[in-house]
């Protein structure tokens, strides 16, 4: 029988519904994701590596064994849900080859065209393959492509059999995308010396940088009475959380004006009525420090617009969701050093990119398993413009055993095997 190839691979998985489910209380979410996990599973026993499992918690996990004793172990991870904001069933995906370097039309719903104009680097991909879904669902190369190429990348260090490699661990995670992808994941039994996700978009990138955040709840609270009899007696909380959103600097923090290495506060939702309405806001900047002050200025915006509406109350809950990853990668520096290397060989100019965002690899580098972000070749993720370049996954799976290689002639530090 044929080797599967990488196309191969992707074109099965993005085929698996797994869209995560926003406010679930199941884990995973949604039951495609532990249906794509044990197919996962499977296919790594059928190369070889008879300890893969899913574990009671949906997550895959596996190891290569190492063939350069005292290398240190290395872990590759990538999610398998996709985004709850399209939907994920019935993708159908096409195949265009080789890319003529026009506007992508999207055959099922004509009205959804990738641009050229509108799509950075989609230009430059003129003559390779380039794929699509129909136009009817995102694609799912976010984050099925660091799933197809981790996958290729394991067969191929096995066929090559003495390849000189520490331990590389596996690990297919679930709910990314709704915030929960490190929930149910010990760092300490993946016992690596640093990570790596697979989630990134284009080729050559090591994203080594992410947002701090924080999340900020507001509730204010007023005094709710029959409307025709409200005079001298309603404080409406909606018209109070009006005032508040108004007195917030969104001229100059907000993400609608802010770019690069800028900060923001972003409200998100609001819900409730005249009695009682809850604000949720993002606290976002590079420097931890900074959300700090975040914080206070909400807290200020909250006293003056108490003082414009007496007996109302305005409290401000904050609460740490992650951290910057660049603060705890500096512990192992040779995971973004030797990130660079590999992109190198692989014929690749690397990057570094910082991240208006967070990452599985924010959590994970402040749990202690220092884990920067590369490239898979995705593109436009979370619409039904999603497209993936397949020697962009290519490369991927080149910088992965080039990984593999670097980290084989590397020594363990003290107090890591």
């Amino acid at each position: 029988m044929p080797r599967d190839t990488l196309l191969d691979r992707f074109l099965r998985y993005v085929k698996v519904d797994t869209q995560s489910v926003e406010g679930a209380k199941d884990y995973p979410s949604s039951p495609g994701q532990r249906a794509l996990g044990e197919r996962l599973a499977a296919e790594l026993r059928s190369l070889g590596l008879a300890e893969a499992r899913v574990n009671a918690d949906g997550i895959v996990m596996a190891t290569i064994p190492a063939t350069a004793p005292g290398a240190p172990a290395i872990a590759w991870l990538a999610h398998m849900d996709t985004s709850p904001e399209s939907s994920g069933k019935n993708v159908v995906p096409v195949i265009h080859a080789p890319y003529d370097g026009k506007d992508i039309v999207l055959p099922a719903d004509k009205s959804q065209v990738i641009k050229v104009g509108e799509t950075p680097g989609l230009a430059a991909l003129a003559g390779t393959t380039i794929i699509t879904s129909d136009g009817t669902t995102l694609l799912g190369a976010d984050d099925k492509a660091g799933i197809a190429v981790i996958m290729t990348a394991a067969a191929e260090l096995l066929r090559r059999g003495k390849f000189p490699r520490g331990p590389i661990r596996i690990v297919f995670t679930c709910d990314e995308e709704v915030g929960r992808g490190c929930d149910r994941i010990d760092p300490r039994k993946i016992d690596a010396a640093c990570a790596y996700t697979l989630d990134g978009e284009g080729a050559g990138l090591i994203e080594n940088e992410t947002f701090s955040a924080d999340l900020a709840t507001v509730t204010i609270t007023g005094r709710n009475i029959h409307p025709g009899f409200a005079t001298g007696k309603m404080r409406n909380a909606v018209r109070i959380a009006g005032r508040f959103l108004e007195s917030m600097p969104w001229q100059t923090l907000a993400p609608e004006v802010t770019s690069g290495r800028d900060g923001f506060m972003h409200p998100y939702v609001i819900e409730g009525g005249v009695p009682e309405v809850k604000i949720k806001v993002l606290l976002r900047s590079f420097v931890t420090a900074e959300l700090a002050g975040q914080a206070r200025l909400l807290r200020t915006i909250a006293r003056a617009v108490e003082a414009e509406f007496p007996e109302a109350a305005i409290d401000v809950a904050v609460k740490k969701q992650y951290r910057n990853m660049r603060e705890h990668l500096a512990r192992e520096p040779r995971a973004v050093a030797l990130a660079a290397r590999a992109i190198e060989a692989a014929g690749l100019a690397p990057e570094l990119k910082s991240v208006r965002g967070g990452t599985d690899g924010s959590r994970l580098s402040e749990m202690g398993l220092p884990t920067p972000n590369l490239s898979v070749g995705m593109h436009n993720f979370h619409s039904k413009l999603e497209f993936a370049c397949l020697e962009q996954m290519q490369s991927a799976v080149r910088v992965l055993l080039g990984l593999a290689r670097l980290w084989g002639r590397e020594k363990p530090r003290r107090g890591r095997r």
